[in-house]
């Protein structure tokens, strides 16, 4: 079965401003969607912006995360499995994350 990956986007500050109540409710959301039988996994990434790195005629540049010039950025991932991209975005449409940013799907490519 084809798998997507489900990049969630977010501004970060956004769960600064959650009460411990707000946050603990949210943290119990996203472990029961994780428990749902689609997702074949997935992580949190840390709240710093990344590196990104590329090519140059004079060779690769670094440059600090990929949204250095918006507020945004990728605050983790899951892979689950869909039958299409249609099924994908609809198994992705209760997922919490909806509550605080925005989120990505993207078939992985079947090798």
């Amino acid at each position: 079965m084809p798998q997507y990956m489900l990049l969630l986007h977010e501004d970060p500050t956004g769960w600064a401003k959650l009460s411990p109540e707000e946050m603990q409710t949210a943290i119990e959301k996203y472990m029961a969607w994780a428990k749902k039988p689609i997702n074949r996994g997935g992580k949190r990434l840390t709240e710093e912006p990344g590196k990104v790195i590329r090519h140059t005629p004079e060779g690769p540049r670094v440059t600090d995360g990929p949204y250095s010039e918006t507020k945004e950025m990728m605050g983790g991932f899951y892979t689950i499995e869909a039958a299409s991209y249609e099924e994908a975005v609809q198994l992705s449409m209760d997922h919490p994350h909806l509550e605080h940013g925005t989120i990505e799907v993207r078939q992985i490519f079947e090798m």
